[in-house]
């Protein structure tokens, strides 16, 4: 719990007494404890553990009037460790679960969409399919290039898409994901291409932000120009 949380909570249990829960706050005093103890509220409750509201105001109340708390430091601290290690391992239980389903779900994909039409296989295992062939050059790894793109799950949701923020991106193309790195220098400027991206070319078991762990992913790419050359 953040030190923000807890100096709030503690502001919470000096302002407001006990009769004041009952009733629609009146003071100064008693609507901003009301205000930082709805926050309080809603915070508490996305961390997906049961809580005793009243032990927990007992305690704030008791450490913040200099009372002695029911609890020693060194107890404390083992049942706080102990609770972070139980909240790890369900948190990495869960991560394991949705990545052997993502897996199995890639594996699938990948097995169907490589005989469809058009279809190409690299030798790592990423899957392309061009769009449209342009005449320009080739990047290397280490060239800078400029591309427009969008990237969806395999359910079709859209995740990310330069062609939405109305702004193509720039980057060194040994610094992206290796499906990029790979797939990207397949293109001569001009080009659109779809690529088929397996999690070991992604983000891998970890995932990131919207990605989950060991997803597979699709991607449009169109490649506008390398360095200064479009």
């Amino acid at each position: 719990m953040s030190r923000v949380l807890v100096l709030g909570l503690m502001a919470a249990a000096s302002l407001i007494s006990a009769s004041a829960f009952a009733a629609k706050p009146q003071t100064e005093p008693q609507k901003l404890g009301y205000i930082i103890g709805m926050d309080i509220g809603a915070s508490l409750k996305t961390q997906g553990s049961e809580i005793d509201l009243d032990s927990l105001f007992n305690a704030i109340r008791t450490t913040y009037t200099g009372g002695t708390p029911e609890l020693t430091p060194e107890e404390a601290a083992t049942i706080r460790e102990a609770f972070i290690a139980k909240r790890k391992a369900a948190a990495e239980a869960e991560k394991a679960t949705a990545g052997a389903a993502n897996a199995a779900a890639g594996e699938k994909f990948l097995l169907e969409n490589r005989n469809k039409e058009g279809v190409i296989v690299t030798e790592s295992g990423l899957q392309y399919k061009v769009v449209k062939m342009g005449d320009g050059p080739k990047p290397v790894a280490t060239d800078k290039v400029t591309v427009h793109y969008k990237g969806t799950l395999l359910n079709g949701d859209e995740f990310d898409s330069s062609y939405a923020r109305g702004e193509p991106v720039n980057f060194v193309l040994n610094q992206v994901i290796p499906g990029w790195t790979e797939g990207v220098q397949l293109m001569p400027v001009g080009s659109t291409f779809i690529f088929y991206i397996p999690s070991n070319l992604a983000y891998g078991p970890n995932g990131g932000g919207p990605i989950g762990p060991s997803e597979t992913l699709t991607f449009q790419v169109e490649l506008l120009g390398i360095g200064d050359k479009k």
